[in-house]
C-alpha cells in the first residue's frame, strides 16, 4: 500500500508495522467486544466507546508485536511466518519490543482510567495470559490451545464490563462461544500447517495428536457450540433474528466439520473447517450487534 507524500521506504516501514500489529486479529478483537458492548444494560456513552474501542486497539496490538518478538526465531523456520518483518530482518527485533511495550503501555491506563478498573483488570489479566504464558508454552505442551484461548475469548468481556461496570451471564455465555470456538479455529490451522509446526518445534495439539482424534474433537466442540450459542436467546439477551441466524450457522457450521472427514484429506478437510470458522463467528457477532440486548 503507497502513502501519498511518503518514500518507499517510509511506506514499507509503516506497511511492515502494520504487519507486526496483526490487523486482522486486532479487527476481530473489535467486533466481538461491540458486540459485548451492544448487549450489556446500561447506556453506552460515547467517551466509553472511544476509549474502549482504543483501549482494545491499542491492548491487541500490542500483544501482537510482543508475540512476533518472541517468536521471530521460530517464524523463520515457517513458511507462513519467514516472510515477516522480523524474521525477515526488515524491522529490528528492538523495534518489535519496543513497539509492543509501547502500545501495551498506552493501552493498561487507557482501560484502568478511560472505561473502569474491571475492564482493566481483564485487560491486563488477558495480555498476561497471551504473551507471557500462552507464547512460550506452545513449544512446550499442547495444552497451550485451551490457555491460549482464555486471553483470545476476553474482547465480550471487555466490551460488556466496560458499559455495566461487573459482569453477567450474557458476558460468560459470550466468553465460552469465543473459548469454544477457537479450539476447532486453530486445530484447522495446526492440521493443513502441521508440517510446518513439527518442523518449527511446536507441540501444539496437531502435531502431537492423530488425524482422526483431532477431527472428532473437532466436531464435538462444533456440535457444543450450537447449544451454548442458543443460551443467548433463551436468556433473554437475543432476539428472534439472533435465534433463526445461531441455528443456520451451527448447522452448517458443523457439516462443515462433517464433510469428507473420511474421504478427504486432511489439509482440504483442515482449510474448509478454517474458512468455515471464520464464517461463523463473523456472522453470528453481527447478528448480536443488530439483534442482541436485553429483550
Amino acid at each position: 500500500m503507497k502513502v501519498q507524500g511518503l518514500s518507499t521506504s517510509q511506506t514499507r516501514f509503516l506497511n511492515d508495522s502494520l504487519v507486526l500489529v496483526k490487523p486482522r486479529i486486532t479487527l476481530l478483537a473489535l467486533i466481538t467486544a461491540v458486540a459485548g458492548m451492544k448487549m450489556a444494560p446500561g447506556d453506552i456513552s460515547l467517551s466509553v466507546l472511544i476509549f474502549t474501542l482504543v483501549g482494545i486497539t491499542l491492548l491487541v496490538a500490542g500483544a501482537s508485536s510482543l508475540n512476533m518478538f518472541l517468536e521471530r526465531d521460530i517464524d523463520v523456520l515457517m513458511e507462513r511466518t519467514r516472510h515477516r518483518p522480523l524474521p525477515d530482518k526488515r524491522l529490528t527485533p528492538e523495534y518489535g519490543l519496543g513497539l509492543g511495550s509501547v502500545l501495551t503501555g498506552l493501552a493498561i491506563p487507557t482501560l484502568f482510567y478511560g472505561v473502569n478498573t474491571l475492564t482493566g483488570w481483564i485487560g491486563c489479566g488477558a495480555m498476561a495470559a497471551y504473551v507471557l504464558v500462552y507464547t512460550p508454552l506452545k513449544k512446550h505442551s499442547w495444552i497451550s490451545l485451551w490457555v491460549g484461548a482464555i486471553p483470545g475469548a476476553a474482547p465480550p468481556l471487555l466490551g460488556w464490563s466496560a458499559v455495566s461496570g461487573s459482569l453477567a451471564l450474557p458476558a460468560y455465555i459470550l466468553f465460552a462461544i469465543m473459548f469454544l470456538w477457537q479450539i476447532p479455529h486453530f486445530l484447522a490451522i495446526g492440521t493443513f500447517r502441521k508440517e510446518e509446526y513439527w518442523r518449527a518445534g511446536f507441540k501444539i495439539f496437531p502435531v502431537e495428536a492423530s488425524e482422526n482424534w483431532i477431527k472428532v474433537q473437532t466436531v464435538l466442540l462444533t456440535c457444543m457450540l450450537l447449544p451454548l450459542s442458543l443460551w443467548l436467546y433463551y436468556a433473554g439477551f437475543a432476539g428472534r433474528l439472533y435465534l433463526a441466524t445461531a441455528w443456520v450457522l451451527g448447522v452448517g457450521f458443523l457439516g462443515i466439520t462433517l464433510y469428507g472427514i473420511r474421504k478427504h484429506p486432511e489439509n482440504q478437510w483442515g482449510k474448509r473447517v478454517f474458512l468455515g470458522s471464520l464464517v461463523y463467528l463473523t456472522v453470528l457477532f453481527c447478528v448480536i450487534f443488530l439483534d442482541g440486548g436485553p429483550q
